[in-house]
């Protein structure tokens, strides 16, 4: 490294955390670029990927796997739900994977499971 270059490195490491900070900004006007880029770069050797944050599901599909023993009763909670008629509701209590409903909040899809699953069902949320 060039004497200038160490210069400059001893100088930069002065520098608080906030001057830091302060100094980014203002090399990102001048030369009209962002160092978002490069750090996430820099960063990317695994502590980038844990550092992410998850997002939470908003969306959720109630699907039947097994109407259990008590049909009749998931058929009738099927058309509470979704107000199908008797046969589109059997059809879709019979049907292993069938979508009662489809991206719904979580309360709502929660509420149905477990109207479901009181009448016998065995309900998955996906």
């Amino acid at each position: 490294m060039s004497e200038k270059l160490d210069k400059i490195v001893e100088e930069l490491s002065t520098l608080s955390v906030l001057d830091a900070a302060e100094l980014v900004k203002k090399l990102e006007e001048k030369w009209g670029v962002s160092a978002a880029a490069p750090v996430a770069v820099a960063a990317a050797g695994g502590a980038a990927v844990a550092a992410e944050p998850v997002e939470e599901k908003t969306e959720f599909d109630v699907v039947i796997k097994d109407p259990g023993a008590k049909k009749i009763d998931v058929i009738k909670v099927i058309r509470q739900l979704t107000n199908l008629g008797l046969g589109e509701a059997k059809t879709m209590a019979e049907t292993a994977g069938s979508k009662v409903l489809a991206g719904v909040g979580k309360d709502a899809a929660n509420e149905a499971k477990k109207k479901l699953e009181e009448a016998g069902a065995n309900v998955v949320l996906e």
